[in-house]
Order: structure tokens, then sequence, then C-alpha cells
């Protein structure tokens, strides 16, 4: 999908056609009550993003169970993918935009986004390998840049927390289309 005439194809499709939430609580309960697990959602005001350094290598014995996982054939499956299977390098950060929703309720969702990972390691390369400047970069993408457009979530539970965390929601995709003018609307 082009991006003509102010995005409207994918403002149609994304926009126009989905439930865009904009309380939090209303998800929160959705995914307690077993009746939502993706959304698009709107938040009232960012107020932050963040991140915060991880462990920087894959924990080994998980990297031992999908490597055996890989060498187990499959009777019906295509098996091309195992010859060219690698372990990518680990994401040394985790990021979050905090913000309010339309009830005024403060968050902060982690971005389990792979674009956000691709921007930092393109901006790792670019500044060739000064993460403190890579990180900025992101952050002048994420705040400076998106935070001019009519910014939008798409969330998702993890099964791992669905059930027993306050709020199993994390930020899945950032949209960040453009402000539609009233005079485009006619």
């Amino acid at each position: 999908m082009d991006t003509a005439s102010n995005w409207r194809e994918r403002r149609k499709l994304l926009i126009n056609t989905s439930k865009i939430y904009t309380q939090l609580q209303a998800l929160i309960d959705g995914a307690k009550a077993n009746t939502v697990s993706l959304a698009v959602f709107k938040p009232a005001r960012i107020t932050g993003f963040v991140w915060e350094e991880e462990e920087r290598e894959w924990d080994a014995n998980k990297v031992a169970q999908m490597r055996n996982r890989t060498n187990q054939a499959e009777l019906f499956e295509e098996e091309a993918w195992r010859r060219t299977f690698k372990v990518i390098p680990k994401l040394p950060y985790s990021f979050s935009y905090e913000f309010e929703d339309a009830d005024g309720k403060k968050s902060k969702l982690q971005i389990l986004d792979w674009e956000i990972s691709a921007l930092f390691w393109n901006c790792v390369k670019q500044c060739n390998g000064n993460e403190k400047a890579a990180l900025e970069k992101v952050r002048i993408k994420y705040v400076d840049q998106f935070l001019k457009t009519d910014l939008h979530f798409f969330l998702g539970t993890t099964q791992q927390f669905h059930f027993v965390a306050p709020n199993p929601w994390v930020i899945i995709g950032v949209f960040q289309i453009p402000h539609e003018k009233q005079a485009e609307l006619l």
C-alpha cells in the first residue's frame, strides 16, 4: 500500500475500520476476560521514551534448546530453513513508551517491534559502533519525528503474562500516520 493522499489507503484499512481504544483499562479488562489480545490504541499524551540496558547475550540453555529443535526433522514440513538458521545478535536494550490514556492513566509499555531493533542496529552501524549515539538516533526517530504524527500503537498480549501480569500488553507495532487536515477530509 502506498502513502498517497496522506496515507488514505492505510488510514482506511487500519484506522477507519478498526476499533481504536483510548482507555487502557478497557484493554486490560478485555485481556483478563480473554476477549481481546490484539488492539489498536491511541495514547492521549506521550510522556517519555526510555531504554534500559539488558543482558547482552542470549541465555545459553535457550539457544541450545532452539538448536536442538532445528535439528529435529518434521515429516510434513518444508525443511530448507533449517540449513540457514542462525541466531541473531541479542538486542542489548529494551525500549518503552511512557504515556497517558484518555482517562489520564499513566503507563509504560515495552516496544517489542522488529522495526525498533533494526533501527537500533542500523544506527549502531552508522555511528561506527557508538551505542550512545545510536540510542540518541533512535530517540530522535521515536520522539522528535513520531510525535509530530497521529501516533497509534498496535498492542498485543504475551502468553507468558496474559493472565498473571497487572497489565499484559506490549507494543508490537508503532503506526505513525500523518495528521489529517480538515481540507483533505472534503
